[in-house]
């Protein structure tokens, strides 16, 4: 049974009203670092809007690799495209704030900040706006997910709509009480091809990144950050490896990052009193 809590963060057990099928209708935000036209959350929200209710508040251009930046030196402004769709110049994690403080009237049920063109894997999450997202939606006490699809063209979109609804049904059937945020990663397959679940943690991603100096028409100096970011450590128990075997990833990630098992060595080394 059910327990359609008004938040999975509570132990409050005031029930939400059911849709169609007899489900938790739930106020979803979603986001994303792609952008509000994104291929990946457009369909993501026409699919749920038959089953509850739901506002998208996205960057009006792709902000990829924007990592967790808040906008505080200009004004932001947003743009209605249509009822409950909203375009932004901020940040992903602007569009959470915007989202939660100025867009609804009621804190959500539930974030996604996806379905995001291409993994978000190892390091990758300390630079990825769709993870910086759902982070943001975590630091306000929010269920939150990042969702993204392992591939760079030729998306099986469809098939990573039908793992997010199944995600969002296990939470629906199971109290969430702590502050992590989930890290989801869906081979690009088809649904029937994919193995199931696997509780990760995060691998290691191999970069080679390069900066490259040019030479514009002026004269003036200028550069470009590039390299294959694509080669990972192939580790079991790893997201990587999770993907690569066919399994959807989901990696849960926390607020703290403290290296606790550090804490006792620097104990030793800062005992001085100045």
């Amino acid at each position: 049974m059910l327990r359609c809590l008004k938040s999975f963060y509570t132990l409050n057990a005031e029930r939400l009203p059911l849709n169609a099928d007899g489900r938790c209708l739930l106020l979803i935000l979603l986001t994303n670092d792609d952008g509000i036209h994104s291929e990946g959350l457009v369909l993501l929200r026409e699919s749920l809007l038959g089953k509850h209710e739901v506002c998208a508040v996205a960057p009006e251009r792709e902000r990829t690799c924007v990592g967790h930046a808040i906008t505080l030196h200009k004004p932001l402004r947003m743009k209605e495209l249509g009822k409950g769709e909203y375009a932004t110049n901020g940040t992903p994690a602007d569009c959470v704030l915007l989202g939660v403080k100025a867009v609804l009237k009621k804190k959500p049920d539930l974030i996604i900040s996806g379905i995001n063109k291409g993994p978000n894997m190892g390091q990758d999450v300390n630079y990825s706006g769709t993870v910086a997202a759902a982070k943001e939606g975590a630091f306000l006490g929010i269920p939150s997910l990042a969702i993204s699809i392992n591939a760079r063209s030729r998306y099986h979109f469809a098939d990573a709509i039908r793992v997010t609804e199944t995600i969002i049904q296990v939470l629906e059937e199971n109290n969430v009480l702590d502050s992590t945020f989930l890290n989801i990663n869906i081979p690009n397959v088809f649904y029937s091809k994919m193995k199931g679940f696997m509780v990760t943690r995060l691998g290691k991603r191999i970069y080679n990144d390069k900066v490259i100096e040019r030479t514009d028409p002026r004269g003036g100096k200028y550069y470009w950050i590039g390299g294959n970011g694509e080669l990972y450590e192939s580790l079991e128990g790893t997201d990587f490896n999770a993907v690569e075997r066919g399994f959807v990833s989901v990696t849960p990630l926390g607020l703290d990052v403290t290296s606790n098992k550090s804490i006792n060595s620097y104990k030793k080394y800062f005992r001085r009193i100045l």
